[in-house]
C-alpha cells in the first residue's frame, strides 16, 4: 500500500481521517470530457510511471465518446514515449466509477464543479491534475492540431509527476 498526505482542501474531505494521517490512494480515476485525449493520456502515463505498484488507474469522460479509441494524436504522443494506449476505449463517467475512486483527478475547474454538482460525495477527493503546478488547468486539445496535443501532453506529464509524490 502507498500512502499520501494531502494538505487541507478547505472543505471536509470524504476520507474521514484525522488531519495529518496518511490517505491511501489505491484507486485513482482521471476525468475529462470525451475520454479520448487528456484523461486517457494521464491514465496511461500514471500506470506507466507507477509500474508494479498496487494502484488501480482508470479514466472516464463527463460526456464520453463511449467506445471510441484514444485520439490519434494522443496515441502517437504516448507511443513516442514507449506507452501503448491502443487498448483504450472511452467510457462515460458513472456513479460506480465515482464511488469506487478514492482520488479523482480532473483537467479543469469546470470538471470539479460538474462532479460536485452531480456527485456531492466526490467533493474532497476531486482535484485538478495540475494541483501541484499552482492549480493549473489543462486545455482540451480535441479537434486541434498536433501542437495543441503536444502542449496538453507536456502539462499532463508535469501534473502526473506532481501527483507521483502523493501516490
Amino acid at each position: 500500500m502507498h500512502h499520501a498526505v494531502l494538505p487541507s482542501t478547505g472543505g471536509s474531505p470524504s476520507f474521514h481521517c484525522r488531519p495529518g494521517s496518511p490517505i491511501v490512494f489505491d484507486k485513482v480515476l482521471v476525468v475529462c470530457i470525451g475520454n479520448i485525449c487528456r484523461s486517457p493520456t494521464a491514465e496511461y502515463l500514471l500506470r506507466h510511471r507507477l509500474g508494479a505498484r498496487a494502484t488501480t488507474i482508470e479514466s472516464a469522460g463527463l460526456a464520453a465518446l463511449a467506445g471510441n479509441p484514444v485520439d490519434p494524436f494522443a496515441g502517437e504522443l504516448l507511443a513516442e514515449h514507449g506507452i501503448d494506449a491502443s487498448a483504450h476505449r472511452a467510457r462515460q463517467l458513472d456513479e460506480e466509477a465515482v464511488a469506487g475512486a478514492n482520488l479523482i483527478l480532473v483537467m479543469q475547474r469546470s470538471h470539479v464543479a460538474s462532479l460536485a454538482k452531480r456527485w456531492p460525495h466526490a467533493v474532497g477527493r476531486t482535484f485538478l491534475l495540475g494541483k501541484w503546478q499552482g492549480e493549473r488547468e489543462i486545455p482540451d486539445p480535441y479537434r486541434q492540431p498536433r501542437a495543441a496535443f503536444e502542449q496538453a501532453y507536456r502539462l499532463i506529464d508535469e501534473g502526473v509527476d506532481g501527483w507521483l509524490k502523493h501516490l
